[in-house]
């Protein structure tokens, strides 16, 4: 047979002798010398260093026995893997197995010199062993020391340039990130001091790093230390007490960072990686939401899902809390390609057995919404889909109406038309008493659902007509056969919120935005204040909300404590590392139309009701004759899709009693009101 040349070159490389094979033959070769000398020592010692003491017969009995112990020692060496670990990450497991070579090792050499040859005195078998231990661990343990002393050398050369930092946390997690700073040569970093609140642990020290106090010591040992940045390493702590740690530390102008929860302390994987930036949602100080996982998948697994607005902030993240609960089928419906495109690469790629559709389409066309229903017939469905820009939409007025209720309507029509078991439509808080007309159009919304829920629950499902800004379609006749089938079991219930955190075009990505360019930052009013959640919260507690729903509710998520926009605006302006008002001006530019100091959670005719969960309440319903609503719906459609803006606001504060049109010109005055 004839080899090849390629074949010959892997043979070659297959064969290769490698530098690792000759670090094992140097090792084999020292091992074999520290083996015969360790025990030919052992008799010089024990016979008073001089050879002429030392009788003939146990010389020979070394001389002959030893050929023998060499090949049972390194038998033995190599199969506990001495020559195949890498001695420059040598750790204990090595030093273990450095033990318990040298103690088969001894065992072997006194029974067999003993059992071939003859009994030899005791101070020959103890020296003999230990000191063979002592040559064998030190060879392979030399490299990694003079490794570790070459890094602490130039770590030192490197002190005066490193960051220095305050460590808050002497707990578990606190020494992991220390240790990983001072055994890590890559970090550009050294802690000076740590701060802890427990007194026992003051005046002490970890890793040569004292202990200098509590939290109310943080300004002061910053100013003695001059320290650059601070490291929370406090997984444990509520986010309250991080809350009142990280108020402290914003005054210092250090750069934050934060150890994010407990699980990378349960998984051992706390390092100096494990640290984030301190975002504004730590500054907070909100407990964490909670929801009834059980629950939650028992609702959706194994129905068909359609989410409005997929793409959005909330939209986006309700896709993907869906898909973890392992739904028959999720339909993301936008109108917005780019977003609906990059969720459903999103999606496609972490639930890969996901049966997934995205459609593109809008819920103000009749014909394609009420195409989607009938095509995919889906179970339960999140309405997301809305204009939620206050100022824009006043600008906009008709287009707030055709897209936030008329797209309401027709969504909620087909719904009913096509046999979906849940409607959940995604409100706000300022539906409540709303002064502007993006606010008004949403209180529009609730009332659609607790019209079609009440006409469902009263047997009169005949008034439910679709509705039409231009020529009537062939749809109606299919809803016409459902209701006489009266196959019309849709549950229609409201889910209302506030302002989420990071959501496209809110207030933080906009200081973000305005920080970077150096600023200035700009606050509609000193006073003005609302409430917050993240996207993931958010969107949990509407799944969690739907799955509780009857029909006809309103439920209100638990928002916390309100937060001032401009206390927000200065703490994102000193988590960028720089001072409001000195590096990045503040500039009030005053309350725009429409828009209140303060956003109310429920209108005051409305009692709250509890749920299984504490942080989802449930709204008694402000009662209103659903049958003159019902009749004003066609006309409120026809001026908004005319264009009329002259006429709009009037027509919807007709509808919605609750709405109050305002230019706002006293601003003290509402907060005194509110106060």
């Amino acid at each position: 047979m004839v080899t090849t040349p390629r074949k010959e070159k892997k043979e070659n490389k297959r064969f290769a002798f490698l530098h690792w094979h000759k670090i094992v033959l140097c090792l084999m070769v020292y091992d074999v010398v520290a083996m015969a000398l360790s025990y030919f020592f052992a008799l010089w010692i024990r016979f008073d260093c001089h050879m002429t003491y030392i009788p003939q017969a146990y010389l020979q009995s070394w001389l002959y026995f030893t050929p023998i112990y060499v090949v049972i020692s390194l038998v033995v060496f190599w199969k506990l893997q001495l020559y195949q670990s890498i001695w420059r990450f040598a750790s204990y497991t090595e030093l273990e197995k450095v033990i318990l070579s040298s103690a088969i090792t001894a065992v072997l050499h006194t029974a067999g010199i003993t059992v071939l040859f003859q009994r030899m005195p005791i101070s020959y078998y103890l020296i003999g062993a230990g000191m063979q231990f002592m040559l064998v661990l030190f060879i392979r343990f030399a490299y990694r020391f003079v490794n570790l002393e070459r890094q602490s050398r130039f770590k030192n050369r490197r002190r005066t340039k490193q960051g220095r930092v305050m460590l808050i946390g002497a707990g578990s997690a606190g020494q992991m990130v220390l240790r990983d700073l001072h055994n890590n040569a890559e970090y550009d970093n050294r802690v000076y001091c740590i701060i802890d609140d427990n007194p026992n642990k003051r005046g002490r020290y970890i890793d040569g790093v004292p202990v200098v106090g509590g939290r109310d010591e943080i300004l002061l040992n910053v100013s003695k230390y001059k320290i650059q940045k601070i490291f929370l390493a406090i997984p444990s702590a509520t986010p309250a007490q991080r809350k009142e740690i990280l108020e402290i530390c914003k005054e210092t102008n250090c750069e934050l960072k934060n150890l994010p929860g407990l699980s990378e302390l349960a998984e051992g994987k706390v390092s100096v990686s494990s640290l984030k930036d301190v975002n504004v949602e730590d500054l907070l100080g909100r407990e964490p939401v909670s929801v009834n996982t059980e629950e939650i998948f028992s609702f959706i697994a194994g129905k068909t899902v359609l989410i409005t607005g997929g793409g959005g902030s909330i939209g986006s993240e309700l896709c993907r809390q869906v898909a973890q609960n392992k739904p028959k089928k999720l339909i993301v419906f936008d109108i917005y390609e780019n977003n609906a495109h990059a969720i459903g690469l999103e999606l496609r790629d972490r639930f890969p057995e996901l049966e997934l559709e995205v459609s593109i389409g809008s819920v103000r066309d009749s014909r394609r919404i009420n195409q989607v229903f009938e095509k995919f017939k889906p179970d339960i469905v999140y309405h997301a889909a809305a204009h939620k820009h206050v100022p824009l939409m006043e600008d906009n007025p008709c287009e707030s109406i055709k897209n936030n209720a008329i797209g309401t309507y027709k969504t909620a029509y087909a719904a009913a038309m096509n046999g979906c078991k849940r409607f959940v439509l995604i409100s706000t808080d300022k539906a409540v008493n709303p002064t502007n007309i993006m606010g008004a159009s949403k209180r529009l919304c609730e009332m659609i659902i607790q019209s079609f829920d009440r006409k469902i629950r009263d047997g009169r499902v005949e008034d439910l007509v679709p509705i039409y800004a231009h020529a009537e379609g062939e749809d109606q006749n299919a809803l016409k056969t459902n209701l006489e089938n009266g196959k019309v079991k849709t549950k229609f219930v409201a889910v209302r919120f506030g302002n989420v955190l990071g959501s496209n075009g809110s207030v933080i990505p906009r200081f973000k935005e305005q920080i970077a360019k150096g600023g200035p930052v700009t606050v509609t009013h000193p006073d003005i204040i609302r409430y917050f959640m993240t996207i993931p919260e958010a969107a949990s507690l509407v799944l969690q909300a739907g799955a509780y729903a009857d029909g006809g509710e309103i439920f209100v998520l638990d928002m916390g404590s309100p937060v001032k926009i401009d206390t927000l605006a200065r703490n994102l302006i000193r988590l960028s590392g720089l001072q409001p008002d000195v590096d990045i001006p503040i500039v009030y530019s005053g309350l725009r139309v429409g828009e209140k100091l303060y956003e109310e959670k429920l209108m005051s005719e409305e009692g709250l009701r509890t749920t299984r969960n504490k942080q989802i309440h449930i709204g008694s319903p402000i009662p209103f004759d659903t049958d003159a609503f019902m009749e004003q719906m066609p006309r409120l459609m026809h001026a908004a899709y005319d264009g009329r803006e002259d006429i709009i606001s009037d027509l919807v504060a007709e509808i919605v009693p609750t709405y109050h049109p305002e230019t706002v010109k006293d601003a003290d005055h509402q907060a005194k009101a509110y106060q």
